[in-house]
């Protein structure tokens, strides 16, 4: 646990020691009200955050990779990776560590969008229970694309490729799940094999969460992508201490 809580804070720390995490959080700050208010959210005049919250997929796409390529990248470039193999920590933990650091990152950055909270409660009368379900299922997605971002980090020295591959990965089960994909899709595969291929997108269960129900589907989903993905990191930086 001493191990965990070590790499933890110091993963944590080092986001805010560099200019990287207030770049990060300007740009993600930025184009979050950008988005929103470029889409007509005042001509909508509807008190709601549902153009924000349509927006996150996509800039998460961009994002999160950005702020996970250098989580393992950085070790193996710098070499540290191999101290970090000789402390009385499993690879486990470390992963965790990391993991876990990063998404708190993440909420941090979500939680500054609270300006919009303000702003659409100043003009009208929203939905708390949609807003608040809202976050949770931002918050859940930014696990997902987390995880994925860890594994393909892990995976190269190189921090580029690691951006690359991640945004690749993301890209794809964002949108699988659209509407204009899944038609086309149906018109040359089975309408099994289309709702499984549906069921596998960020899109579909983040969508459902939109509704104002954190459904235990969409739960499992997040929950299973996550650790699935951590497990493969696991098992992928086991291999690399091994070799």
């Amino acid at each position: 646990m001493q191990g965990f809580l070590a790499v933890f804070k110091r993963e944590l720390k080092s986001y805010f020691t560099t200019p990287i995490a207030y770049v990060f959080l300007v740009i993600f700050l930025f184009f979050s009200g950008y988005l929103t208010f470029k889409q007509g959210f005042f001509e909508m005049r509807q008190a709601d955050m549902r153009i924000f919250f349509m927006n996150m997929p996509l800039l998460f796409i961009f994002m999160v990779p950005s702020a996970t390529m250098r989580l393992w990248a950085e070790e193996r470039r710098a070499g540290s990776i191999e101290l970090l193999f000789t402390l009385p920590i499993t690879i486990t933990q470390a992963v965790l560590g990391k993991f876990l650091a990063a998404w708190l990152f993440l909420i941090i950055a979500l939680a500054l969008t609270f300006p919009m909270v303000i702003t659409v409660c100043y003009l009208g009368e929203p939905d708390i229970g949609l807003i608040i379900t809202g976050y949770l299922g931002c918050v859940l997605m930014a696990g997902g694309f987390l995880a994925i971002g860890c594994f393909f980090s892990a995976m190269s020295k190189n921090q580029v490729i690691s951006f690359v591959l991640s945004v690749v990965a993301c890209t794809i089960l964002v949108f699988v799940g659209m509407p204009t994909t899944l038609n086309y899709l149906s018109s040359f595969l089975p309408s099994g094999l289309v709702s499984a291929i549906e069921n596998m997108s960020f899109q579909t269960h983040f969508e459902s969460t939109q509704k104002g129900v954190l459904e235990f589907r969409d739960l499992s989903y997040f929950g299973l992508l996550i650790v699935g993905w951590i497990i493969a990191t696991s098992i992928l930086l086991d291999e690399t201490k091994a070799g």
